[in-house]
């Protein structure tokens, strides 16, 4: 198993808790936001780290998640409503319970086209939560 680019069957996916694709979409999201910011020429880590966390927060998802909800599809529609009802068990300090619902539901979202193997919709999805 190739644990770096592995996808799952049909019905695998589908039984993956929404819970398990937002963990596998946290680090995804969290890879890309760090790739962007070397690319864009952040060179100490505390620089870095700053501005990762900035990028990664969910604050910062939820107003992602916003931004990118009329570009989605009706299948990736269903898989953030599944991310964003499901039942998490502690909201961190500086974001509201809606907050990160809508943070979890863009994580999850972000792992379920992960294990899909669409990295060009990830891509196109990050660009979009990018442009301001």
């Amino acid at each position: 198993m190739d644990f770096f680019t592995f996808e799952l069957s049909g019905t695998q996916l589908q039984n993956l808790s929404s819970l398990a694709l937002a963990h596998i979409g946290d680090a995804v999201y969290e890879l890309m936001a760090r790739s962007y910011l070397v690319a864009q020429g952040k060179e100490t880590n505390r620089s870095l780290h700053r501005a990762t966390v900035a990028l990664v927060a969910a604050t910062a998802q939820a107003a992602g998640a916003e931004r990118i909800a009329p570009m989605l599809t009706e299948e990736e529609r269903e898989v953030y409503r599944r991310g964003r009802n499901a039942r998490v068990h502690a909201v961190p300090r500086g974001a509201t319970v809606q907050q990160y619902h809508a943070a979890t539901a863009l994580e999850a979202l972000f792992g379920y086209l992960y294990i899909k193997g669409r990295r060009e919709r990830l891509n196109d999805l990050f660009a979009a939560i990018l442009e301001v």
